[in-house]
């Protein structure tokens, strides 16, 4: 898997050779399509690899999506097999930009920034802008977001017996820790 994550990096990153970059490998990602009165349907993945250009707001990120984990084994098994494909699409990214960002004008106060790029899950890629505060502590920058993804737009199909229990809207939610590399 660290092999995988390593090598999608560094695909995606090779043009941030000579930048300088902010980046972490513990990234937060949640994604939460829950219906009233019915089973949560939440996951969570503490392992995925962003990387920020300071000088011109430019971003990756990569997830395994094996690497969401579930409450329940028998939620996350389905998720992997029918829902996701897992084992034909291993794999989800980000590529994007963070929108007027500005390293120099980055403080200790959260600051909101619109960050616009292409997600691609299940093979399936999509514009997708996303509502993000981001700070600037102790030689590190924090980033807190979120976006909403419609498995629909991602070809991915949900059986008719269970499309009453998820959400036809996804909430996705990010959270990273970058430091300078």
């Amino acid at each position: 898997m660290k092999k995988l994550a390593l090598i999608s990096s560094m695909l995606f990153f090779t043009g941030f050779v000579s930048a300088q970059k902010y980046s972490s490998k513990t990234g937060t990602v949640t994604f939460e399509a829950s219906v009233p009165l019915f089973e949560d349907v939440y996951a969570k993945d503490d392992n995925n690899v962003v990387v920020l250009n300071a000088d011109n707001g430019e971003m990756a990120s990569v997830s395994a999506v094996k690497n969401f984990h579930f409450k329940t084994k028998l939620m996350e098994e389905h998720f992997n097999e029918s829902y996701a494909e897992t084992a034909k699409y291993p794999k989800a990214t980000f590529k994007g930009k963070v929108v007027n960002f500005d390293k120099t004008k980055l403080t200790a106060s959260p600051q909101k920034y619109t960050v616009q790029g292409t997600l691609n899950f299940h093979g399936v890629d999509k514009a997708v802008s996303s509502s993000a505060s981001i700070y600037a502590k102790d030689g590190k920058i924090y980033m807190q977001g979120s976006f909403v993804a419609r498995p629909a737009d991602h070809n991915v199909t949900i059986p008719k017996m269970v499309t009453k229990k998820i959400a036809e809207s996804v909430n996705v939610e990010y959270n990273y820790v970058m430091t300078k590399q």
